[in-house]
């Protein structure tokens, strides 16, 4: 099947001016927002041939299609998990746990199992089935697709989407729907690769979150408080997010998998942008 790709307009703000600066990875191209500063893919995949890729099982598998996925999202389980209970236990100390849970992306679950001291009952959705099969052995509940399958009436005092910002092609009607899925008082909180990291901004071209077509938008502290002030929400907070690589996949990021290396984590700061913010009392 032909795989289509498109132009586009700044996913947040919709304009069409961009900086001549940009990160070319033919076809597609990594350009700025004059207006907003977003950084975003353009061209880029079709959304429908991108959330086919997302359907397939082999994108947490490895496989040799159009996009990266995961080598084997099951083998970094032990990286995943550490970096998860680590940020999990910073909302509780920041009272942004409590009650109900909802996580959109949840991949295999891990996530939500690591949330279970915090939450009386935990949701999640995927696009994978296979990975929607999985987590149902870490859940309360889980639904196969996205937001919509969720049924409607049904709201959270909290909702978590780790990695998934950056892979939506609307932005804000995304955010819009978290905000109409959150009971008011309710957080929502996102985690994203930090585009204004000193990670990126060294390392330039080879940063590793650069992984396309997939990642179609790419957000600084000042874009993702602009999403969240756009979308309705308040009280919008900074939250650290270390996350933990096994050393292959750091060594494989930087092409140099071909080096042996011993099973260990390593701990990288200001990888992730984590943000949580409030939807108003009403």
């Amino acid at each position: 099947m032909p795989l289509h790709v498109e132009n586009c307009v700044c996913p947040l703000c919709e304009s069409t001016h961009v900086y001549e600066k940009n990160y070319s990875f033919h076809p597609y191209r990594v350009v700025q927002c004059r207006d907003c500063q977003l950084w975003y893919l353009n061209p880029r995949l079709s959304e429908k041939d991108m959330l086919s890729q997302y359907s397939d099982d082999a994108y947490f598998e490895g496989s040799d299609g159009i996009n990266e996925g995961y080598s084997d999202y099951s083998e970094q389980e032990k990286s995943l998990r550490p970096t998860f209970s680590h940020f999990l236990s910073l909302l509780n100390r920041q009272q942004l746990t409590g009650g109900d849970l909802l996580e959109v992306g949840c991949g295999y679950g891990y996530l939500l199992d690591e949330a279970k001291p915090y939450f009386n009952q935990r949701v999640g959705t995927d696009f994978s089935l296979g990975a929607v099969n999985k987590a149902s052995l870490y859940a309360d509940e889980i639904f196969h697709g996205g937001v919509n399958e969720i049924p409607q009436g049904k709201t959270f005092d909290c909702i978590i989407s780790v990695e998934v910002i950056e892979h939506i092609y609307d932005p804000k009607t995304f955010v819009e729907d978290l905000y109409k899925r959150l009971k008011p008082g309710g957080y929502l909180i996102l985690a994203t690769p930090d585009m204004g990291s000193f990670w990126r901004k060294g390392m330039q071209k080879r940063w590793p979150s650069f992984k396309l077509p997939e990642h179609v938008t790419y957000y600084d502290d000042e874009t993702l408080r602009k999403l969240y002030k756009d979308c309705g929400f308040e009280d919008i907070q900074n939250l650290p997010f270390p996350h933990a690589f096994p050393l292959s996949v750091f060594f494989e990021k930087l092409k140099l998998d071909f080096l042996p290396c011993p099973k260990i984590n390593i701990w990288f700061p200001h990888v992730v942008l984590g943000m949580s913010a409030r939807r108003p009392y009403e």
